[in-house]
């Protein structure tokens, strides 16, 4: 769809001034940006209402305040309706999303109880392909915190298992190099051997779909959701809390912020510190349950 088409309405019809335009614009400009960037395959006409959801916790985790997301989400909320309106679309994935508070939220993450249950070997038929990737999927993501683009690109050649680390392809062109541990050598060694006897491989990719082909952003939400489900009840259950997730549980257990900065990949230190308070809330909790005065 052309975003010009809908910025000439606001022009003509709508009688909107120049510097707002400008700015719906832009903010329409850099959303297709993002969702195209986790999927080729994504267009204003498919995705849904957790691409928005996860567009928006993106701008959260760059430290964007919850007035400037707001303002970009109406420009999205405008366009669908024009679009809907015009019969471009079918469907109106906007609707029903709902803003951050101008207090922002604390990033949602999984309790460790959680995860131990999840992960647990009883959990999974490892005789299924579609299980064992699932499972080192969603490992990986916790015991590292690549991002769900990042975890999409990994190839093979990626992952040097003399060292436990794997070079992961950051934003803007940045690499990283980040640790692992035994549990998931064992996993993605076990991945691997049944990946090369379950499929064709036709992509020099890590993590392939039962096509042989390179695992999509889609695929790998759909394997997390699916499975994050089975273990907790938090209304977000995307690749993006997995990632939260790690975050919290190494600043728990003692890591340096800057150090968990680098893991992540993330060029502020000041995007780090959101984590800070998810931990604080912890601790407060405990101290609630625990002191005899509290």
């Amino acid at each position: 769809m052309e975003i010009k088409e809908f910025l000439d309405y606001l022009e003509s019809e709508r009688n909107y001034s120049s510097r707002t335009i400008e700015e719906y614009g832009d903010d329409l400009r850099e959303f297709e940006t993002f969702f195209t960037g986790l999927d080729a395959g994504l267009t204003w006409e498919n995705i849904d209402s957790d691409v928005i959801r996860d567009w928006m916790g993106s701008m959260m985790d760059k430290g964007n305040i919850a007035t400037s997301i707001n303002r970009r989400l109406s420009a999205v909320r405008s366009f669908y309706r024009f679009a809907l309106s015009r019969g471009l679309v079918e469907a109106d994935p906007a609707h029903g999303v709902k803003g951050p508070k101008k207090d922002k939220p604390l990033p949602q993450f999984v309790r460790e109880a959680d995860m131990d249950a999840l992960l647990d070997e009883s959990m999974w038929n490892l005789e299924r392909y579609a299980d064992v990737r699932a499972r080192t999927i969603i490992l990986m993501i916790y015991e590292t915190g690549v991002r769900t683009a990042e975890l999409t690109a990994l190839d093979d050649a990626a992952v040097d298992f003399s060292a436990c680390r794997i070079k992961v392809n950051g934003k803007g062109g940045k690499q990283r190099m980040v640790p692992f541990g035994d549990e998931l050598r064992c996993a993605l060694e076990a991945y691997m051997r049944k990946r090369d006897e379950a499929v064709v491989r036709q992509s020099p990719a890590l993590f392939l779909s039962d096509k042989g082909e390179r695992l999509t952003y889609w695929q790998v939400r759909s394997d997390v959701k699916g499975n994050l489900s089975r273990v907790c009840t938090l209304k977000k259950l995307s690749p993006h809390v997995l990632r939260h997730t790690f975050a919290t549980a190494m600043l728990n257990n003692g890591a340096g912020l800057e150090s968990v900065k680098k893991l992540l990949g993330h060029s502020k230190l000041t995007t780090t510190e959101m984590y800070t308070h998810t931990t604080f809330e912890q601790l407060k909790k405990v101290y609630e349950s625990a002191h005899p005065r509290a």
